[in-house]
């Protein structure tokens, strides 16, 4: 049980962060210039309960691993890595109407996305699997984020 709240508890806790710095500023948002591949708002909500509950879920298979296998501790560097960048995120681009800030922010929380993929990968299959939607849909923001960036 104590691995569980160990995985879940920190995402909860991000997903909270960041949603505290997202609907307060829809409005700024819907001002914003946006490119044609800019899905409709309501796809993010379910996208990103989704991909939280399968980090979660990635970080509870880690968690269940030895100590000492070579790679666990620095998985879940990467992993807290990346939800920190995840959750403050919301602050860089909502909260402070910073589009360029979102952008600073999502390059290198894609790499690390990816460098904690490949190292659950190693650890733990299902749990490298579980961060595919993550990477696939990280991928995907850097993209959409840089060209609001660029639109305004």
């Amino acid at each position: 049980m104590q691995l569980i709240l160990a995985a879940i508890l920190p995402v909860l806790v991000a997903l909270l962060i960041g949603q505290m710095a997202t609907y307060p500023y829809l409005t700024w948002h819907a001002s914003l210039n946006k490119p044609a591949f800019n899905p409709p708002n309501l796809v993010f909500g379910p996208v990103w309960i989704t991909l939280y509950g399968l980090m979660a879920f990635a970080c509870w298979r880690v968690l269940q691993k030895p100590k000492n296998p070579a790679g666990r501790n620095f998985a879940l560097v990467l992993f807290f890595a990346q939800l920190i960048l995840n959750a403050s995120w919301p602050w860089m681009f909502f909260a402070a109407h910073s589009p360029l800030l979102g952008v600073i922010n999502i390059v290198p929380q894609f790499a690390i996305v990816i460098a904690t993929m490949l190292t659950f990968f190693d650890l733990d299959r299902p749990a490298g699997l579980a961060l595919i939607p993550l990477m696939l849909w990280v991928a995907f923001s850097t993209a959409l984020n840089t060209a609001i960036w660029t639109l305004n």
